[in-house]
């Protein structure tokens, strides 16, 4: 059959037309090369495709038939082509992206706001996971860029960093006095906590072990020697914040993320003799040249802003 597909273009031109001169017009090719390009397909399917008369030909019992089905191949061929080519023209297109629940709203709503103002054509999925989910769901091709903090995981892929973030701990003025004053405990009134003593006596609320950063903060107090004896442990940093502004406890957040309640006073930051190590954060996918082109638009996007 592939050898016959150009046989069939003109069998079909041949029959619309209803023209051998028109089709030739129509295909930029001489009229010989159609009548032997049909006689070809015809000795090939056995059977007499056209009569010729004095408008020009018509089509045999058999040559209707095909032209019934070979009609409807063309026509989708069409449509196929001119939907193709209203994508490009209106830059139509999806991007599918794994990012946290965080650094989405701090990170990653900026560029998505742009980049949907110069592509309102362009459909957008959030897939809003861990850093560890959306790498695996990059690597089973559910998705096909991530916003993550950087990690050994990033195997083979492409790593474009956009900044870095910085984790402290933070809580309400109030909830540390009171922590002081319950663990002094016939102390001089003025005696201030250690950090080490506040990570190991306060509620210490950090994310759950499933999030890149909890693993981050952990390697940080192992090496430290630092042993929290009561952990509330949750998915979401936005409810870390919110705990630490009701005065629940002290947690861990990324600096970044609570700039506004720090300059507002509602939380303080603990100070830290050896501050966590910052990270790096950024665009994560995969390197191949099959990376589709409403991707590399987004990423072009990203470096430029």
């Amino acid at each position: 059959m592939e050898q016959n597909l150009s046989y069939y273009k003109i069998f079909y031109t041949v029959a619309k037309t209803k023209n051998i001169s028109k089709a030739a017009e129509e295909l930029f090719i001489s009229q010989p090369a159609i009548s032997k390009s049909i006689s070809k397909l015809e000795t090939s399917l056995g059977c007499s495709l056209f009569v010729r008369n004095s408008r020009g030909v018509i089509l045999t019992e058999e040559g209707t038939l095909l032209y019934d089905h070979i009609k409807e191949a063309f026509l989708s061929i069409n449509t196929g082509e001119e939907t193709l080519k209203r994508m490009h023209d209106l830059g139509i297109g999806k991007i599918r992206i794994g990012v946290s629940t965080s650094l989405c709203k701090y990170i990653l709503m900026p560029y998505l706001q742009s980049f949907v103002k110069l592509n309102p054509h362009i459909k957008i999925t959030i897939e809003c996971n861990s850093t560890i989910e959306t790498l695996a769901l990059l690597n089973e091709g559910k998705i096909d860029i991530g916003l993550i903090c950087h990690c050994e995981d990033v195997g083979n892929m492409e790593y474009y960093s956009i900044g870095e973030i910085e984790d402290i701990f933070v809580s309400t003025e109030t909830y540390l006095k009171n922590l002081t004053l319950r663990e002094q405990e016939g102390l001089n009134n003025n005696t201030r906590l250690s950090e080490k003593e506040i990570f190991e006596k306060s509620n210490l609320m950090l994310l759950d072990k499933e999030n890149i950063t909890r693993v981050h903060v952990d390697e940080y107090f192992r090496e430290y020697n630092i042993q929290p004896n009561q952990l509330l442990e949750i998915n979401n940093m936005d409810l870390l914040i919110d705990f630490a502004k009701i005065g629940l406890g002290v947690a861990c957040v990324v600096k970044q993320f609570v700039k506004k309640e720090l300059d507002q006073g509602a939380i303080v930051e603990i100070p830290l003799s050896n501050p966590i190590h910052t990270r790096t954060i950024g665009f994560v996918y995969p390197n191949d040249k099959y990376t589709p082109n409403v991707t590399k638009k987004f990423i072009e996007h990203c470096k430029k802003n």
